[in-house]
């Protein structure tokens, strides 16, 4: 059982930067890749970014490459989520998502994530 909760959110202008953090319960928090998606007002919640259970592999969606940086620190059991040059667009609550792959087939899609976190809200302003 891993529980997670987020924070970090806020409200930042267009080109400002935010750094969420994802802090996990559990003793196998290391075993688990990790992920964010987000979810903007009447839109389906999206794939954003993961990284692997060591840390070595991450992955993003193409609208954030460049942008966004997923790392992992595992002593502490927690995730984040480094966000620059925000855009508008970024408006969302953001999630955190826990679960087990064996291959990268899946890992952008909800259904492979066990655990999720309860959300915080980002708000990018024009």
């Amino acid at each position: 059982q891993v529980e997670l909760v987020e924070s970090g959110g806020g409200l930042v202008q267009a080109g400002g930067s935010l750094r969420l953090s994802c802090a996990a319960s559990g003793r196998t928090f290391s075993r688990y890749t990790m992920g964010w998606f987000r979810q903007a007002p009447g839109k389906e919640r999206e794939f954003v970014a993961a990284i692997s259970w060591s840390g070595s592999n991450t992955y993003y969606t193409d609208s954030v490459k460049g942008r966004f940086t997923i790392s992992r620190g595992n002593a502490k059991n927690t995730v984040y989520l480094q966000m620059n040059s925000l855009k508008p667009e970024d408006t969302a609550v953001y999630y955190c998502a826990a679960g087990f792959f064996g291959s990268t087939e899946g890992i952008a899609t909800m259904t492979g994530y066990h655990y999720w976190g309860q959300g915080t809200q980002v708000t990018v302003s024009s």
